[in-house]
């Protein structure tokens, strides 16, 4: 079990239990002590140092205006990054952000769901931030130090995630780690086609069994699920469900 709360101003009182509590109403338990990213800065710290001393980052004084200012003008054969720190940053202009070198070149993997992804991350995103303005380190490159740190060699998760990805195997492989498998689940969405989020709190926890049969399971309880469970059943489009 490992809570992502980098960013903390955003994390809710008691969110964190209400969601074991729902893993136990579900029938999941995990091993082991519970892991929590606020408390692991040292392993982030120790990686961004091996990428800085390989100049595989930078430091980059773009504020959003700027970013926005430069977008407008052509790009030329540089990244989509429209920044101006690449190279250094500019006389005058204070450290905002930690940025990674994205390199040029296609990264491909299959997914279990979705089937074969390829990205090109830096004319598809260009340089990204691994470390925030404000401090805390971006979730794209925490959660690539955590899974191998914790032995991670499976990652499921939504579809809403399919395009950090290929910026979190470009990373990997910047810092000689392991590539998980991925397999990207279908969103659960509004009748109007809106991401269901736990911000809005207008969605309680389905029952097991609606849950269930988003993945194409028809089962009502976790045993008879991992009986039934066929990963070429789950639809590779949002589901729709109602409160």
């Amino acid at each position: 079990m490992r809570i992502e709360d980098l960013d903390a101003p955003r994390v809710v009182p008691g969110s964190v239990e209400e969601i074991m509590e729902a893993l136990r109403r579900c029938g999941l338990d995990w091993d082991g002590a519970v892991v929590r990213q606020s408390q692991r800065t040292a392993l982030y710290d120790a990686a961004l140092q091996q990428l800085r001393a390989r100049g595989l980052v930078y430091d980059c004084g773009c504020s959003r205006a700027d970013l926005r200012r430069a977008a407008s003008a052509p790009l030329g054969s540089e990244p989509p990054y429209p920044g101006t720190c690449r190279n250094g940053l500019p006389p005058g202009r204070a450290a905002r952000a930690v940025r990674f070198r994205a390199p040029d070149e296609v990264i491909a993997f299959d997914d279990a769901i979705l089937g074969r992804v390829e990205e090109n991350v830096a004319r598809a995103t260009g340089d990204f931030i691994v470390r925030r303005a404000d401090g805390p380190y971006a979730y794209q490159f925490a959660v690539i130090v955590d899974d191998a740190e914790q032995g991670v060699n499976q990652v499921v998760r939504g579809a809403d995630l399919l395009r950090s990805t290929p910026r979190q195997i470009a990373l990997q492989r910047a810092l000689g780690l392991p590539t998980p498998s991925y397999a990207h689940l279908p969103l659960v969405v509004r009748p109007d086609g809106s991401k269901i989020g736990k911000r809005d709190g207008a969605f309680p926890l389905p029952p097991l069994s609606a849950a269930l049969r988003v993945l194409g399971i028809e089962a009502d309880s976790m045993h008879e699920a991992l009986v039934r469970f066929d990963p070429k059943r789950i639809p590779t489009t949002s589901v729709t469900m109602l409160p």
